[in-house]
C-alpha cells in the first residue's frame, strides 16, 4: 500500500492516467510522485462529492445533502444544477453522469422534484425526457447508467422510510419519459425480502445488490435476498444468479468484475458469486455509512478504482491509501473491465 500526504483531506476523487485529482477541490492533483498540485479553480461554494462521466470530459461537483451542484467541462463551468428542497438534508443528491447507446454523454437528475427523473444532453443541456408525467411517491438516489448505456439504476427509498432498488430501460425512456414513473424492468416482486442498502452494476446486464438488517416481512419468500446478504440480479435472466449471506455490513459497492469493494468501517473485497472475503484492509479507514438517507453526520466514503482495475485510492483524514487489489487468481493477469 502507498500512503500520499495530503494538506488537507480529498473530498472527491478521480485517476486521471496516474495521477490523482479532487475536482471538489479544485483540481488539485497528486501524481505518481506523491506531489500535490494546487488546483487551478475556486467553486467558492461548500460542495463535498463529485462524479465523473465515462469519457473523463465531464463532472459534477455537488452538495451531497443540499440542493446545489455545478456541471463541468474540465474545469470550465457549464451550468449550475439544482435538485428539490424537499428532505434533501436526509438523503444522497441523486445524480449521475453516462453514456446512451449513440454514445451522447447525458446528465440524469431529479432537478424540480425529488421523485421525477429527467436526462439531459450534458453538452448542450437539451432536455430528452419531454412529455406527460406520472411520478409515484419515491425519493430517487445513487443514480448510476449501465455501462452500454441500456439502463439507470436508482438505490433510493420510500417514507417509512425503508431502501429500494429499481432498473429502467433508457431507450425506452427518451420516447417516454412516463416510463421512469412506473415500475421499471424489475419484476413487481423480484423476490427482496429485505431493506436495500445499496447497489451497483456489474456489466451490462448483471446488477449486485446489497441489503442491510431491516426485513420487508415477518416471513421470507423462496427464492428471495434476505437480510444482510449481496445477490446478483440478471436482467436478461429475470432472475437472481448468485445470492450469499454476509455477516458485515456491506456499504457503498464498487463493481471490479465478478468482485466488489465493499466499503463499510474499512475496505474489502468480496466475491460475488459467494460472498466470500478475497481481501481486507482494516487499517484503512471508510466511514460507516449503509444506505442512501438517514444520519448526517456519516459521509459517503470517497474513493477511486483505476480503470487498470488494481488500484484502489481511498481518502484518509490526512492522506490518501493507494491499495493494491489482488490480481484474478486463473491468470494471474491484472483484471479487465
Amino acid at each position: 500500500m502507498i500512503v500520499v500526504e495530503v494538506t488537507e483531506e480529498a473530498q472527491s476523487l478521480v485517476w486521471d492516467g496516474d495521477d490523482l485529482v479532487d475536482v471538489v477541490g479544485g483540481g488539485r492533483r497528486w501524481g505518481p510522485d506523491g506531489v500535490e498540485h494546487p488546483g487551478p479553480v475556486n467553486h467558492g461554494f461548500p460542495f463535498d462529492r463529485s462524479i465523473v462521466s465515462p469519457s473523463g470530459r465531464y463532472s459534477v461537483v455537488y452538495a451531497e445533502r443540499g440542493t446545489k451542484a455545478l456541471l463541468l467541462d474540465g474545469d470550465g463551468l457549464v451550468r449550475e444544477l439544482n435538485r428539490s428542497y424537499y428532505q434533501a438534508d436526509v438523503f444522497d443528491y441523486p445524480v449521475a453522469l453516462g453514456a446512451l447507446q449513440d454514445g451522447r454523454e447525458v446528465l440524469v437528475h431529479c432537478p424540480e422534484e425529488y421523485n421525477v427523473l429527467e436526462i439531459e444532453d450534458a453538452e448542450s443541456g437539451e432536455r430528452l425526457t419531454v412529455g406527460e408525467r406520472r411520478p409515484k411517491d419515491v425519493f430517487h438516489s445513487r443514480l448510476a447508467v449501465s455501462p452500454g448505456g441500456t439502463h439507470l439504476l436508482s438505490a433510493g427509498w420510500f417514507w417509512h422510510p425503508y431502501g429500494v432498488v429499481e432498473v429502467f430501460d433508457l431507450t425506452s425512456a427518451l420516447t417516454d419519459p412516463a416510463v421512469l414513473d412506473g415500475q421499471g424492468v424489475l419484476p413487481e416482486d423480484p423476490g427482496i425480502d429485505a431493506e436495500v442498502a445499496s447497489a451497483c452494476w456489474l456489466d451490462g446486464d448483471r446488477l449486485a445488490v446489497a441489503t442491510g438488517e431491516e426485513p420487508h416481512d415477518e416471513e421470507e419468500t423462496t427464492p428471495a435476498l434476505g437480510r444482510r446478504q449481496l445477490g446478483v440480479w440478471s436482467l436478461s435472466g429475470r432472475r437472481w444468479i448468485h445470492r450469499s449471506k454476509v455477516d458485515f455490513a456491506l456499504g457503498t459497492l464498487i463493481a471490479r468484475g465478478d468482485t466488489v469493494v465493499s466499503l463499510y468501517g474499512h475496505p474489502r473485497l468480496i466475491d460475488v458469486t459467494t460472498g466470500g472475503v478475497v481481501a481486507e484492509w482494516p487499517t484503512v479507514e471508510v466511514p460507516r455509512r449503509d444506505g442512501s438517507y438517514g444520519v448526517t453526520h456519516i459521509p459517503s466514503p470517497v474513493v477511486a478504482l483505476h480503470p487498470d482495475g488494481i488500484r484502489l485510492a481511498v481518502a484518509q483524514p490526512d492522506s490518501i491509501a493507494i491499495i493494491t487489489l489482488p490480481m484474478r487468481e486463473e491468470s494471474r493477469l491484472p483484471f479487465q473491465g
